[in-house]
């Protein structure tokens, strides 16, 4: 990628044996856009950042896991200062050029001899390091790294978007414990990356849910740094779309391996919503099942009861018609105006969710508003992992 360096380095911030701080750099002044938790417990992290990226500008990102520095008062704000400020001043940027994400265990200070100790290795290391370290270094449950590339072309330059993505539980993003980092080398007018990332987020991981929790921390921003050295992409042209949907198609693609490694998973579903009164009442209704726990432990279960699902869309807040719902796996009909297909499509039905990854249709049949949520099942291992996940 043009113009951007990348390191980490193992500070020990929970524990040692594995990378944990990481830092993005760019050569050269870049925009930002940049969406947070709409959680109103948020992190000093996300709070100083917000203020920094309102801008529309930065250099770098500072990033750690094990630690989120949230419900940490006054402390926590200076702690996140001082990191940012020691940073920087080693990179040769003004403060207000950094931003820091944190993620992992709420309501402990930072370590600050440690942070301190690994702010100077992980400047030294930028010309050493790649995306992977970063992706590596900011994963808490994760089970694997999330990384995602696409290629484009402006004014018949190309250009590149890297993204990275962590997130493994403490999932259900309103912007957007879940971090995403994309950079670009694509020159792109700020107020349209502002817009383009915006319309993204909303039709990716702000429609994914593991459990139902919005984090403290959630944060997803792209910086784009022109090093590519096309034509700037601005919106309402072939190339603003064209762009637009490579940022879509890479943060949906990152947005369904967070879910794939949702805490305990076993399955990837597809709920799908369509023939409701409006879009807005297709995602209300697709989040109330995506979000059911009896639906999840049903598909963990492999138990094709249909029941709560028709159950979780009638408590969901949508309009809804009983006599009209269509509910399908897959392809097979499981209810046909709110009534049960029978004996043989249980039995199919069934098959369907022995699958690791199905959809479930959901028909309302009121209008022509659609959405789509994804989401994983419950598991005996969601609650191990969550039942000690501070030790």
């Amino acid at each position: 990628m043009k113009g951007f360096r990348f390191s980490a380095v193992e500070a020990a911030i929970k524990k040692p044996g594995r990378l944990d701080l990481a830092l993005i750099f760019s050569d050269l002044p870049a925009k930002v856009a940049a969406v947070y938790t709409t959680n109103k417990v948020q992190a000093a992290p996300v709070i100083l950042s917000r203020e920094r990226s309102a801008n529309g500008s930065c250099r770098a990102l500072l990033v750690n896991s094990g630690n989120a520095n949230a419900c940490t008062g006054e402390q926590g704000m200076q702690d996140a200062l001082e990191c940012g400020r020691r940073t920087a001043e080693a990179l040769g940027l003004a403060d207000e050029e950094l931003l820091i994400a944190s993620t992992g265990v709420i309501g402990q200070q930072l370590p600050m001899d440690r942070f301190r100790k690994g702010i100077q290795p992980l400047v030294d290391g930028l010309d050493r390091g790649t995306l992977e370290d970063v992706a590596s270094a900011i994963m808490t449950t994760d089970t694997f790294a999330k990384i995602e590339r696409r290629e484009g072309e402006a004014g018949g330059t190309p250009y590149r978007i890297w993204g990275i993505a962590k997130g493994a539980g403490m999932i259900q993003p309103n912007m957007a414990t879940m971090l995403s980092f994309l950079v670009t080398d694509a020159a792109v007018d700020g107020a349209f990356l502002k817009s383009a990332f915006a319309e993204a987020v909303d039709g990716s991981y702000n429609a994914i849910t593991v459990d139902g929790d919005t984090s403290t921390n959630d944060t997803a921003l792209v910086i784009a740094n022109g090093a590519a050295g096309n034509p700037e992409i601005k919106g309402g042209t072939p190339e603003g779309g064209a762009f637009l949907a490579l940022l879509h198609d890479l943060l949906l693609s990152l947005a369904k391996l967070i879910v794939k490694d949702g805490e305990g998973a076993t399955k990837f579903v597809e709920i799908r919503v369509k023939g409701a009164a409006d879009n807005a009442d297709a995602k209300t209704a697709a989040l109330a099942v995506a979000n059911s726990l009896l639906v999840k432990t049903a598909f963990f279960g492999q138990d094709a009861n249909w029941g709560r699902i028709i159950a979780a869309v009638g408590y969901s807040g949508a309009r809804v018609e009983q006599e009209r719902v269509e509910i399908k796996f897959d392809d097979v009909v499981m209810a046909s105006s709110g009534i049960f297909a029978g004996g043989d499509a249980e039995a199919a039905g069934t098959l369907v969710l022995q699958q690791k990854e199905f959809m479930v249709t959901i028909d309302l049949k009121l209008g022509k508003g659609e959405a789509a949520v994804y989401t994983s099942d419950l598991s005996y291992d969601y609650v191990r992992i969550n039942a000690d996940y501070r030790t």
